[in-house]
């Protein structure tokens, strides 16, 4: 692969690192990292993505111990970003951990499996997060899979020391949300026109893999993807909502792990 550059002419008033967490030991949908997506495999495209965020100053992969993973830190490593390996099953641990090493005063969480994150709506995020001086800042109004979540460096310090249940561990951001009187969050809302209901652009399952799969197959052209060219080619194709449009969504509180 081919490295990607971040863009020399950002204007970076607070020093921002996005963080994304992949592994290869997905339950529903095993090695989707690895995947491929117009003949790249997912996570290059998610990478892609993170590194075209106009704000940020460093890019980082989160990624566990287990071997399976190699193929992951290959990868970044082909691709320049930074790498660090931690705790296979504590996410949040691995996010404060990768922030100790790689600095950062807000951070950008990215996840493996949304190859669909739009990366002007993450910049907007990026842009309020520091405007405001937010603990926790995220885009609403867009659909599952498009939108990062940006944590101040302080407020995730406060997640990792006080955090106590699994779920919190795995998905890093939910003690945060749960003590939103100790925390500053913003969930700026934008003015989105999206027809489909409950449209999911993450990749959980083998039917959400199929969608993105076709969205790739005839929208990617080396360049990361839009939502709003996602929305108007679902529009013109609106069978296609329903290769996943009965997935459920699990909730914040469900947990793999088991400490």
């Amino acid at each position: 692969m081919t490295e990607i550059k971040l863009r020399s002419a950002r204007k970076i008033k607070r020093p921002v690192t996005a963080i994304i967490q992949a592994r290869m030991e997905s339950k529903r949908l095993p090695g989707k990292s690895m995947l491929l997506l117009a003949g790249k495999p997912l996570l290059y495209h998610v990478i892609q993505n993170t590194i075209a965020i106009e704000g940020i100053s460093k890019v980082v992969l989160a990624t566990s111990k287990a071997k399976e993973n190699l193929p992951l830190i290959e990868l970044a490593e082909s691709l320049g970003i930074g790498i660090f390996v931690g705790s296979p099953d504590n996410v949040l641990e691995r996010y404060y951990l990768a922030s100790e090493q790689f600095g950062g005063d807000f951070i950008v969480r990215a996840t493996g499996d949304n190859p669909f994150a739009d990366p002007e709506y993450a910049a907007m995020a990026v842009a309020i997060a520091i405007e405001s001086k937010a603990d926790l800042c995220s885009i609403s109004n867009i659909p599952l899979g498009t939108a990062v979540e940006v944590i101040k460096r302080e407020a995730l310090v406060e997640a990792f020391k006080n955090s106590d249940k699994p779920y919190q561990f795995e998905h890093v951001t939910p003690y945060i949300k749960k003590n939103n009187e100790l925390f500053h969050i913003e969930r700026h809302p934008v003015n989105f026109e999206n027809p489909f209901e409950n449209l999911r652009l993450t990749v959980d399952t083998p039917e959400d893999y199929e969608l993105a799969r076709i969205l790739y197959e005839n929208l990617y052209k080396d360049e990361p993807l839009h939502l709003k060219e996602i929305i108007e080619y679902l529009i013109a194709n609106p069978d296609l909502n329903k290769i996943n449009g009965l997935i459920q969504q699990r909730p914040m509180t469900h947990s793999e792990i088991n400490f």
